[in-house]
């Protein structure tokens, strides 16, 4: 089976918010496309031509676009949308910078076939010296907190190479617009039951002289650490006593439901 008809058999596509990263994107979409035609790239107000680059080169690919940038979170959301419209359960969003690799495309396609309702996340080698420092920081800041919110423990939480179920995700309404909202997504799926899980994936960081990034570490850093106060708060005040009360109910279902089952076996009930 080819990679193409697996990506049609899992119903998934490639999605790639993009924001003025013309030359990184091209590279991007034209590795991505030695693996699959089923590509979903999100121009979120890009300003150095990549409209016209898209219009031009890769006519084949669906293209949402809107003039004003709305950030990250926004693109993704509506990348979401069009998944869904045209058939898609499954979206795997890959940055348009470059850091990833086409080449760990099949590695989540592997995961689907055990995980078919999950998140699951590219975990990259923060511990390798290309690594930026603040990336570095903000990662292990990130996985502390959604242990917190949530109990579980992931190597990456933000990474935006992820599988993401959005058949699954279709009916959540999210409030998040800029690079929080990938940390919103994944706090809200596992409340909601949604398996969360993680696969190894290469990274590339080139030299600092070279990265483009679009993440302005004070403003959102900031953004970040609002949203992680307001799910702490929810975590403590609606979620860890909701799924107390729901384990005890649940223990009690199970005593209740032993007790009927052996009176159902007293002798006076034994069949024969």
């Amino acid at each position: 089976m080819t990679m193409d008809a697996a990506f049609e058999q899992h119903k998934a596509c490639v999605l790639i918010p993009t924001y003025n990263n013309l030359v990184p994107l091209a590279h991007v979409l034209h590795d991505v496309l030695q693996y699959t035609r089923h590509v979903i790239v999100v121009n979120d107000g890009a300003v150095d031509g990549t409209r016209e680059m898209l219009a031009r080169q890769y006519p084949q690919v669906a293209l949402v676009d809107y003039a004003q940038n709305r950030g990250k979170g926004y693109a993704l959301r509506q990348g979401f949308a069009r998944a869904v419209a045209l058939g898609y359960t499954y979206a795997i969003t890959i940055d348009s910078d470059g850091q990833h690799y086409a080449d760990d495309l099949p590695v989540f396609l592997k995961k689907l076939e055990t995980s078919p309702n999950a998140i699951i996340i590219g975990a990259r080698n923060m511990d390798q010296a290309s690594v930026p420092g603040k990336s570095s920081f903000g990662n292990k800041f990130s996985n502390f907190w959604y242990k917190v919110e949530t109990g579980l423990s992931m190597r990456d939480t933000q990474s935006g190479y992820r599988v993401y179920p959005v058949k699954a995700l279709q009916n959540f309404t999210f409030v998040t617009r800029k690079y929080e909202f990938e940390i919103e997504v994944l706090v809200r799926a596992a409340w909601a039951g949604i398996e969360v899980t993680e696969v190894p994936v290469k990274v590339f960081y080139p030299e600092k002289e070279k990265r483009i990034s679009h993440f302005r570490p004070f403003r959102d850093f900031s953004r970040i650490s609002v949203l992680n106060t307001v799910l702490v708060t929810i975590t403590f005040l609606y979620i860890k006593p909701r799924d107390l009360f729901r384990g005890l109910k649940k223990k009690t279902s199970g005593k209740s439901s032993a007790k009927s089952a052996a009176n159902s076996l007293t002798p006076g009930n034994r069949p024969g």
